[in-house]
C-alpha cells in the first residue's frame, strides 16, 4: 500500500509542480494525446489478445439445473442452453454484478466453528462505485460537445435535484466517494483481504481517489473556469488543441491523474471492463451433454491403426510367438524344389 500511496503522491506533486513551471501545454496536450493513444492500443492489443485465444471446449461455470429431461425445468439464465440465455446472463453481470451478489466469506472461530457471511455491502459498494461512474463520465460530456445531447442536460437534472448552496450537490459525487472510501477500509481492515493485496490493487484505487477527489473540490470548493476548460476539451477532441489560460494547477492534477490512469488501464486489473465479454466461462452456453464439441483447432493428424501394424509386421510377430488377429498366409511345407540348373 505504501509504494502505491507514495506514487500516487508523487504523480500529484509532478502535475503540481509541472502547471506552476508553466508546463500547461505538455500536461493539457500532449500528455492527453499520449494517455488517449497508450488507451485504444493497449485495450486493441488485450482484446485481440483474447479473442485469437483457442477455446476448444465449453467452461461455462454455472449454478443452477442443467438441461436435461423435458419434464425437468433448468436455470435458462445460471445455466443458459441457448445463445441468448448466455447473452442474458452476460448482461445481468455486467449490470447488476450477480456474481458479486452470491460472494461469501468465511471466519473460524472458537469451537472452531467454520462462520460464513454474505458480502452484500460489497456488492452494494461494487455497484454504487461502477454506476456512479458511469454516470459521473456521462455528465463530462458536455465538456466535449457543442451542442450538449439532450440526455446530459436529463442526467444533471436528475443527479443534482438536491440543492447546497449555489450549485447542485450531485449524488453520484457523493456515492463515489462513499463506495471508494468502503473499498479502500475493506481492503485494510480485513486480514484475509489485506493479505492477498498487492500494489496492483491499491494504485488504481489510489489514483480513482484521487481523481474523484480533486474533482469534487473543483466542482464545490476551488471553482474553476469552466469555459476554459471545454474550450481546452473541445480542442482534444476536435484535434486542434489550445491551452486557454486562466487554469488552476488542481485543473491540471485533476487531468494528469486521468491520463495516467488511461494509460495504466490496459495493463491493471480495471480492463475486466472489456475481458468480461470474452470471458468464456460467461459468454457461452451449456450444451456440453447435448451436442459433442470437437476442437475446430485440431489438425488432420496421420494415424497408424492397429490393423496396419499387424499388416506390417505380422511375420515378425507370428515368428516371435504373438498372437494375430487375421492369419497370414500359410507356410509351405516338404522339400523345396531346387530350380533347373542349380
Amino acid at each position: 500500500m505504501g509504494i502505491s500511496l507514495a506514487l500516487t503522491v508523487a504523480l500529484i506533486l509532478v502535475a503540481w509542480a509541472g502547471a506552476a513551471a508553466g508546463l500547461q501545454a505538455v500536461l493539457g496536450t500532449v500528455t492527453p494525446y499520449l494517455a488517449g493513444l497508450t488507451f485504444l492500443g493497449g485495450v486493441i492489443w488485450r482484446v485481440v489478445r483474447w479473442a485469437r485465444a483457442p477455446v476448444p471446449f465449453r467452461i461455462p461455470t454455472t449454478c443452477g439445473q442443467e438441461r436435461s429431461l423435458p419434464w425437468m425445468r433448468y436455470a435458462t439464465v445460471d445455466n443458459p442452453a441457448t445463445t441468448l440465455g448466455a447473452v442474458a446472463r452476460v448482461a445481468l453481470e455486467v449490470l447488476f454484478f450477480r456474481s458479486l451478489l452470491r460472494n461469501s466469506r468465511f471466519e473460524l472461530r472458537e469451537g472452531p466453528k467454520l462462520v460464513y457471511f454474505w458480502e452484500k455491502w460489497l456488492w452494494v459498494a461494487g455497484l454504487a462505485f461502477h454506476w456512479s461512474l458511469f454516470a459521473i463520465l456521462t455528465r463530462h460530456l458536455r465538456f466535449f460537445t457543442q451542442p450538449v445531447p439532450a440526455f446530459v442536460g436529463w442526467l444533471e437534472g436528475a443527479d443534482g435535484f438536491f440543492q447546497a448552496g449555489l450549485s447542485a450537490l450531485y449524488l453520484t459525487d457523493v456515492a463515489v466517494l462513499v463506495a471508494l472510501t468502503y473499498l479502500f477500509l475493506r481492503r485494510v481492515l480485513i486480514p484475509q483481504v489485506r493479505y492477498v493485496s498487492l500494489p496492483a490493487d491499491y494504485l488504481p484505487l489510489f489514483l480513482i481517489m484521487g481523481v474523484a477527489g480533486s474533482g469534487v473540490l473543483m466542482r464545490y470548493f476551488f471553482r474553476v473556469d469552466v469555459t476554459a476548460v471545454k474550450e481546452l476539451a473541445l480542442g482534444l477532441v476536435t484535434f486542434h488543441p489550445v491551452v486557454p489560460p486562466g487554469l488552476s494547477a488542481l485543473f491540471y492534477v485533476h487531468l494528469f491523474l486521468v491520463s495516467v490512469l488511461l494509460m495504466y488501464f490496459p495493463f491493471s486489473k480495471l480492463v475486466h471492463i472489456a475481458g468480461i465479454f470474452l470471458s468464456p466461462t460467461r459468454n457461452l452456453a451449456n450444451t456440453n451433454r447435448e451436442r459433442r464439441h470437437i476442437n475446430p483447432w485440431n489438425y488432420p493428424v496421420k494415424v497408424h491403426t492397429y490393423e496396419e501394424y499387424e499388416e506390417e509386421f505380422r511375420k515378425h510377430m507370428i515368428a516371435a510367438g504373438i498372437p494375430v488377429e487375421k492369419a497370414g498366409p500359410p507356410a509351405q511345407v516338404g522339400i523345396p524344389v531346387e530350380k533347373e540348373g542349380q
